[in-house]
């Protein structure tokens, strides 16, 4: 099969959710960051990013809404449960035993991104100077098809009901909607693996 430039496939326009973790004090600055260098690690920085998503017990931590006001987009929440639920690649056990999910950032992503979403870039620390990682964040957004119409539904529509992200700050200023890869399937236990984050940013 040949290889679609981006403008075919509509990939390139197709919107982005933020999964983010985060350790407590992360600073607004560390998750803005962060965001930037996977957005351009992955080659989507033309893509919109239309929300970040994160686990209930970190959803007032003030540098993830502090990043999401800056962005000017919502910070969703998902229970530790509904995010456990959902297959990843990169499932932690740390993160498990710390905020009840082996997934944070990439579960929330998949989730907030609605059914059917695929991973864009998987979970990535931050890389402050002279000190520990406070975050991490993944990337995910619609599958495109062969005829490049897109799979998932807007951000924020959940597979199932008792998945459904609160909202936890909704911007005033909302944006415009516009190599392996994981679908969000809730339901799936996430493969085991040893520890892969630290304690609280996975």
């Amino acid at each position: 099969m040949r290889h679609r430039a981006p403008d075919e496939t509509g990939a390139a326009a197709a919107p982005l959710v933020v999964g983010v973790g985060a350790s407590r004090g992360v600073a607004v600055s560390e998750v803005l960051e962060l965001i930037a260098a996977t957005r351009a690690a992955a080659g989507c920085t033309a893509r919109p990013v239309v929300a970040l998503a994160t686990v209930a017990a970190k959803a007032a931590e003030p540098g993830l809404l502090g990043a999401a006001r800056r962005l000017g987009v919502p910070l969703r929440s998902f229970p530790a449960a509904a995010l456990a639920a959902v297959r990843v690649p990169g499932p932690s056990t740390a993160a498990a035993a710390a905020v009840g999910t082996p997934s944070v950032a990439e579960a929330a992503a998949l989730l907030a991104a609605g059914p059917g979403a695929e991973l864009v870039a998987g979970k990535r620390k931050s890389a402050p100077r002279g000190r520990p990682a406070r975050a991490t964040c993944a990337l995910a957004g619609p599958a495109v098809t062969d005829s490049g119409a897109l799979t998932a539904g807007r951000e924020g529509a959940a597979a199932d009901r008792s998945s459904a992200a609160d909202i936890v700050m909704t911007s005033p200023n909302p944006p415009r909607h516009g190599p392996g890869r994981w679908t969000a399937v809730v339901g799936d236990p996430a493969p085991g693996s040893g520890p892969t984050g630290t304690k609280e940013t996975s």
